[in-house]
């Protein structure tokens, strides 16, 4: 282990766990697909009916007329159809005119009745569902055309699908309808849909829950007057979360807004935690990403909007920290139907939330943690014969601790009898109260490459999308690939659904126990510092710095010459600082990511930087002082560049010679006027230029293959477009907005 730190970080809110580095790329996944003609209602109610969505964050495939070409519909639009949960056909009086509309909807129906969970919800708009039908009024003038230019078997299967979906369930638009009303009612139905289909992340190894699971719901659906919380209490490891989770997956449907708030024992101890947890409450509840951040605002928000909704809120691993009145105001503010779920390792946090709705998790039963164990000693329910006496023996020792029996199960698959005993024997010397050091005999087994990997996670990467990590690993020769497919067999690590590490925070400590290990009192000759305090300690001395490769600073100030201080630092992340650096030799840089820090044009630490051929992702947010890039055209690795909100960048120089990009987001450069060619971006899959006012065209998209998605204001000319559209259509994602020609 290096006798100085490879990395750490300088954060007043402590650890990066929460701190995602960057979203992930974009996903070809769509939840609804609108079809409509579009000169019926694309300016009016398609359009409100959109911005409703999209406003909830519901991905949503608004079909643009435009788009379509020839005779068919684009492999495109047929996946969208596909990946989509709803489908939303919008008839008007016209919409059986559009053969291409006619087509969308032959497939929509298609899906529907394979069975696979595909939803059709019709809205007739000033057509009455009769018509539809049956084919009527304009509709069988419709029918009269397309009778002279397509075969019969195609107009038939029109003709079935309209009757089909003219007899399901929809709404009826009039004159006497309020859109907005309309539109309210069509978003709460969808959202309740999707709600029910998206389900938290439960592991598929499940032993014994459903007995837990109903008697939680029990206690939730119990009617005691004034008290709207249940509690869910027991020792570190037992499942708790895995417990509420379930019942969240349950009962979810039954309210109007719910949220899983994971980790608040250590959202609330770090700087700021109330403000992250209370930010978190609000945006979950009132589908609002805005950071508020002014206490005052946070409390009227909880007390005026979001307590007028009924809600399901989980609290999980909630410790002596946490203040429910200080974070969510009085609990009589409340819908007496809305109802909490709180986690805690300690009994007494119940009592003194008055908290009287409440179930101990104890231990598991001996049947169930041997099939517990042996699902992932075996891949299957219960021991071979040959194995039976000794996977007792293991049980044993796990003490009914489902982490303790996935850990070692997983570390015993598919080894002899030899390694097994000696495991076995490890364990007995172990006291059963000391649960970090019986799981560590899984990390003693893990290669050195996979340790420090292991140990990076634990430090600084729980909650933080794999992307970068994994990059600058590889630049360590570390071989990521290989020791995390491990890391996940060991049941050490996950990778959640947003492409995110996960690990249990038992875990987590043991990690970070490991790296105390190895300097008591002396935190600077550690491998990693994670801790505010200790991390401030070692900026003192500056030599202590030469061997970092990851370095995070949070609202700090760092001021002099860098140069030869971090020679090793592979990934540099400064964050809301008041001052960086005059000059950094930054030769083995893999990820910059520089969020609302004083970076200007004359940067001298620019000269190292724009000539590195390793650097991967380019992140300068909201850096409002800097006003043109040096050339960035020898970044030949660079695929990620993300300038978002540089409201003062008018130039980007080298950017259409960066032919390893893929990911290109200016979004809010609000002084950008032009861009250059970016024909040549040829792996570009995403470009996003929304909120670039003075940005009025941009040129060479029409060539490039691999773009998936496309985000522009309004008014923004795109040459050629619709065109290429037409071309690569089956590569693209997500339907195009705001293109005029």
């Amino acid at each position: 282990m290096s006798s100085s730190p490879e990395t750490f970080s300088l954060d007043p809110s402590s650890s990066s766990s929460s701190n995602n580095p960057r979203p992930p790329l974009p996903i070809s996944e769509y939840e609804v697909f609108l079809s409509f003609r579009g000169p019926d209602v694309r300016q009016t109610f398609a359009d409100h009916l959109y911005s409703c969505f999209a406003r909830s964050k519901i991905r949503t495939f608004r079909d643009e007329e435009e788009l379509r070409k020839g005779e068919v519909i684009a492999p495109s639009l047929v996946r969208a159809i596909k990946e989509s949960k709803i489908h939303i056909p919008i008839f008007t009086e016209n919409y059986a005119a559009s053969k291409w509309c006619l087509q969308e909807l032959a497939q929509m129906v298609r899906c529907w009745k394979e069975r696979k969970g595909h939803i059709i919800l019709p809205i007739f708009y000033f057509v009455d569902p009769r018509d539809v039908r049956h084919q009527i009024g304009p509709y069988w003038e419709a029918f009269e055309q397309h009778s002279l230019k397509h075969d019969l078997e195609t107009t038939r299967e029109w003709r079935e699908s309209l009757q089909e979906v003219g007899k399901m369930k929809g709404w009826h638009i009039t004159k006497s309808s309020g859109e907005g009303a309309m539109i309210d009612q069509i978003f709460t139905e969808v959202e309740l849909r999707l709600r029910t289909s998206h389900t938290l992340l439960v592991t598929d190894q499940l032993v014994g829950v459903n007995f837990h699971v109903q008697e939680v719901m029990r206690l939730l659906t119990q009617e005691f007057a004034d008290e709207r919380m249940v509690g869910i209490y027991g020792m570190g490891g037992l499942g708790k979360t895995t417990i509420a989770k379930a019942v969240y997956n349950k009962v979810n449907m039954h309210f109007d807004r719910c949220c899983f708030i994971e980790n608040i024992r250590q959202i609330l101890s770090e700087n700021g935690g109330v403000e992250i947890l209370q930010n978190k409450i609000i945006s979950s509840i009132l589908k609002n990403d805005r950071e508020i951040k002014d206490t005052g605002d946070r409390i009227h928000q909880i007390k005026n909007r979001v307590c007028k909704h009924k809600i399901l809120i989980v609290l999980d691993d909630v410790d002596g920290m946490f203040q429910f009145e200080e974070i969510l105001g009085n609990i009589g503010n409340f819908s007496s139907e809305s109802r909490f779920i709180v986690t805690t390792r300690d009994r007494r946090v119940l009592e003194f939330l008055q908290v009287y709705k409440s179930y101990e998790l104890k231990e598991m039963s001996r049947d169930h943690s041997l099939q517990l164990f042996s699902k992932h000693a075996f891949r299957m329910d219960y021991p071979p014969e040959d194995y039976v006496n000794l996977s007792d023996e293991f049980v044993q020792v796990a003490a009914g601790l489902p982490l303790a029996l996935k850990v070692i199960g997983s570390l015993l698959f598919q080894t002899n009898l030899i390694f097994w005993e000696q495991k076995l024997a490890e364990l007995k010397e172990i006291p059963a109260a000391k649960v970090q050091e019986r799981l560590k005999i899984s990390f003693n087994e893990l290669t050195y490459n996979e340790k420090q990997i292991f140990l990076d996670i634990a430090c600084f990467f729980v909650g933080v999308n794999k992307e970068s990590p994994i990059f600058m690993w590889s630049d360590c020769d570390f071989y990521p690939g290989s020791a995390i497919r491990t890391l996940v067999l060991r049941s050490l690590i996950r990778i959640n659904e947003k492409d995110e590490f996960w690990m249990h925070d038992h875990i987590r400590d043991l990690g970070r126990a490991i790296v105390r290990e190895e300097n008591f009192r002396n935190p600077g000759k550690r491998s990693r510092v994670w801790s505010n305090k200790d991390a401030l300690n070692m900026l003192m001395d500056l030599e202590q710095l030469t061997g970092l490769r990851y370095l995070e600073v949070r609202c700090g100030s760092l001021t002099g010459d860098f140069t030869e201080v971090l020679p090793n630092i592979r990934w540099l992340r400064l964050h809301d600082c008041d001052s960086i650096p005059t000059d950094m030799d930054l030769e083995k840089l893999i990820v910059l990511d520089m969020k609302d820090c004083p970076v200007k044009d004359s940067w001298r630490s620019w000269n190292s930087i724009k000539g590195l051929e390793s650097l991967h992702t380019l992140e300068i947010v909201v850096c409002k002082s800097i006003r043109k890039l040096p050339d960035l055209s020898g970044l030949r690795e660079l695929e990620w560049l993300c300038l978002d909100g540089c409201t003062q960048l008018t130039e980007v120089p080298g950017l259409g010679r960066l032919e390893s990009l893929e990911y290109l987001s200016m979004a809010g450069c609000s002084s950008i006027k032009r861009l250059p060619d970016l024909s040549g971006l040829n792996n570009l899959t995403t470009l996003n230029v929304r909120k670039c006012p003075k940005l009025k065209e941009l040129k060479g998209l029409e060539r490039l293959e691999m773009l998936q998605v496309v985000e522009t204001d309004k008014r923004l000319k795109v040459r050629h477009l619709l065109r290429s559209v037409a071309r690569y259509g089956k590569r693209i994602t997500r339907s195009v907005r705001g293109v005029l020609n």
